[in-house]
């Protein structure tokens, strides 16, 4: 009998790998800890004199976990992550080793800046960059089986100061809505509050796949998605997967994925079967918005390489296989206050609810002002995809507050103070064996983009392969704007006399008035939707194209630069970077479609075409009758090929065309005309796919691609 391997259990190995407060005060000095301490939270600015102390501690104890070398570790525009790897061990004029790790080593460092992305901001030979150390986010230590290194967050910036990074503008973002946040309790008379917090926890959604198999595809190995394939017999159409039990292999791989990331103090919440076959979820709890960004980031390469150590092949793309559900990241976002109060959170007590419906209305005043900012950022080539339908939300922007909610608000805007916060009601299922089943007083959207879910809201468009910061910092943006308008008005009213709670409420009825356009609670894939949307002119781009044009609406960047998020340069560098993004993808995905049809369909459609010709031949000699059949069978396999050849050299010319545009108008070409002409060409393929023999196959079809088995 196989005996049981043990594994240390995650509350062992928790945080290990980490240098979190616990770490900090085992090793710095007390006064040291007090100052990092003070300044990680906001109530003090950091002493840059207790720089030597801390990295003397940090480097030791990453030393004492088997580092070997250090890196900034930072989030360039590329929505990945970056890092540079230096050595602790340095030789001294008479060659003996020393670990050295110095306080400037730790503040900051200069990576060539010249490679990373920047719209267009900086020459090549402007090379100059600058990393600096986040102390708001705690050092780790990425194992290897050599080593490890020490990876410090950190901010990235050019030689002019202008950001290169995506935490940067995350945390100018945190800035914008934490203060206004407590400005608005600090106008309810709650004077005890020191901070509010931004919390963010994303569900991360992801396709697995046998390795071996799939990275006989070149589609999937170059584009992170099948380009071609017909729908297999069985996908998700029995809709069983869902919530079913995880596959052995995958169980496994998840296991070693939470191991490895619980010692990152990474802590997965939930781990299950997503609808598509093939298709799964991981959810953390909810932390701070900066941590919950960088975590993310570690969730994806712990999962990537993982992946590779389970003989899988991980897929983030939005929309992996046609006809199946595809893979978003559902944003949960929320403020939190120095009390351990979630802002969001419905109550009882009339006050609280009032401070309640201030942050939510304030929310949803944002959204309806400056929505066009959140259709930006989630305006990816795989969302091109994606939203609109298998359970992603349109591309246009709603807000979706549920009936108990939508209803207390219309009684305000109607003159009334509002009334009380339905109890929760329990369900009687008739068995008196089971308890009681409490239920939440409305349902769940699946189909509306931003949703109450009844302490927190969800940005469900995000993609999964996005890096959490960009529409994260939409959000904290849009938020910030609709409470800094909010208050203005609230705090008016208080200085010509009101009582708090009676300006919040008139206050709640004036902004409701204002963002009654962006609300809907009905199903947002219906045509009646679309219609309505239309009239109330909420519909702001109908491609990604336009949606990218959003990032420089001129109402936008006039609110990200009086927030301090964005200057408008930065703004205009970003958007250039983003379009970009976009144009190189989908030129990528045509190169990838033009090679597949010539190296692999086109020599299978010919094999075919011989076998069945030489079977016809061998037929004719019987005395066989409906022959004619097969033979129009051939002749149909045949112009298939011919129209491929066709095709596939119109998109050559095509690209070719199209990369003497400028930048803008390549874009909506591509859409226009090069994605219609690879639907095209695979509608053709798809159609032939199934007459060809599996001796013949070019690669691997969705029938094979779709099984775990090994």
């Amino acid at each position: 009998m196989q005996e049981i391997k043990e594994f240390p259990k995650m509350r062992e190995i928790y945080g290990s790998l980490v240098f979190d407060p616990k770490a900090m005060k085992q090793r710095l000095p007390r006064d040291v800890y007090e100052n990092l301490i003070g300044a990680i939270e906001g109530r003090q600015k950091m002493d840059s004199g207790i720089a030597d102390t801390v990295a003397l501690a940090m480097k030791d104890w990453a030393v004492s976990k088997g580092a070997s070398h250090w890196a900034h570790w930072f989030h360039p525009l590329t929505e990945l992550t970056a890092e540079k790897h230096t050595a602790f061990v340095t030789a001294d004029d008479n060659g003996f080793p020393l670990e050295t790790f110095r306080g400037e080593d730790l503040m900051q460092s200069e990576p060539d800046a010249s490679s990373f992305p920047s719209g267009g901001t900086r020459s090549t030979f402007e090379a100059r960059g600058y990393s600096a150390w986040d102390p708001t986010s705690p050092a780790f230590i990425i194992k290897s089986p050599k080593g490890g290194t020490l990876c410090i967050p950190s901010v990235f910036l050019a030689y002019d100061g202008s950001p290169l990074d995506l935490k940067t503008y995350l945390l100018r973002s945190m800035e914008a809505v934490e203060s206004r946040a407590l400005k608005m309790l600090k106008l309810f008379g709650n004077r005890g509050v020191r901070y509010v917090r931004a919390t963010v926890g994303g569900e991360q959604e992801f396709f697995l796949l046998d390795r071996p198999r799939a990275q006989q595809r070149t589609d999937i190995r170059f584009c992170g998605r099948t380009l071609l394939g017909s729908p297999p017999p069985r996908d998700q159409k029995m809709e069983d997967h869902y919530f079913g039990s995880i596959p052995t292999r995958v169980l496994a791989y998840m296991e070693d994925v939470q191991r490895d990331l619980a010692r990152l103090g990474v802590d997965l919440a939930t781990r299950h079967n997503e609808v598509a076959r093939c298709q799964f979820e991981f959810a953390p709890h909810f932390t701070e918005a900066n941590l919950s960004c960088d975590q993310n980031q570690l969730i994806m390469e712990t999962m990537r390489k993982m992946a590779h150590q389970h003989q899988l092949r991980l897929l983030f793309h939005e929309k992996p296989f046609m006809d199946m559900n595809g893979s978003g990241k559902h944003i949960n976002f929320s403020l939190q206050d120095s009390e351990g109060r979630n802002l969001l959170k419905p109550s009882s007590n009339h006050r609280k609810n009032v401070i309640f419906l201030s942050f939510l209305s304030s929310l949803v005043l944002g959204v309806a002002d400056y929505s066009g900012l959140l259709h930006a950022s989630v305006s990816t080539p795989g969302n091109m995809y994606r939203l609109g339908g298998h359970e992603a939300p349109p591309s246009i922007i709603s807000v979706y507050l549920g009936q108990a909610i939508d209803r207390i608000i219309s009684e305000i805007e109607e003159g009334n103070c509002g009334g009380d916060m339905p109890a929760k009601n329990t369900i009687d299922i008739g068995l008196s064996k089971l308890p009681e089943i409490i239920a939440f007083d409305s349902d769940r959207n699946r189909t509306s983009p931003i949703a109450f879910t009844g302490n927190k809201f969800e940005f469900r468009a995000p993609g999964a392969s996005q890096a959490m910061a960009v529409p994260v910092t939409a959000i904290l943006s849009v938020w910030a704007a609709g409470l800094e308008k909010f208050i203005n008005i609230f705090e008016d009213r208080i200085n010509k006399g009101e009582d708090a709670i009676d300006a919040a409420l008139c206050t709640i009825r004036e902004v409701s008035k204002m963002n009654r356009k962006i609300r809907f609670e009905g199903d947002a894939y219906s045509d009646e939707w679309h219609a309505e949307a239309e009239r109330r002119g909420i519909v702001k781009a109908r491609t990604i194209p336009e949606g990218i044009d959003l990032f420089i609406e001129p109402e936008t960047l006039d609110m990200l630069e009086e927030l301090g998020i964005f200057k408008k340069k930065e703004m205009e560098s970003f958007y250039v970077i983003r379009m970009e993004s976009f144009v190189k993808n989908v030129e990528i995905e045509m190169s990838v479609l033009r090679d597949m049809i010539w190296e692999g369909i086109l020599p299978a459609l010919s094999k075919q075409i011989i076998l069945e010709k030489s079977s016809f031949s061998s037929a004719e000699g019987c005395d066989v009758e409906g022959l004619d059949a097969w033979k129009r069978h051939i002749a149909r396999l045949a112009q298939a090929k011919l129209n491929l050849m066709e095709k596939t050299k119109e998109l050559v010319e095509m690209k070719e065309r199209m990369a003497k545009l400028s930048l803008r108008k390549h874009a909506d070409a591509l859409v226009e005309e090069a994605v219609p002409l690879m639907t095209e060409i695979r509608k053709i393929s798809d159609s032939v796919e199934i007459y060809i023999s599996s001796d013949n196959m070019a690669y691997p079809n969705y029938r094979s691609l779709l099984s775990l088995s090994a």
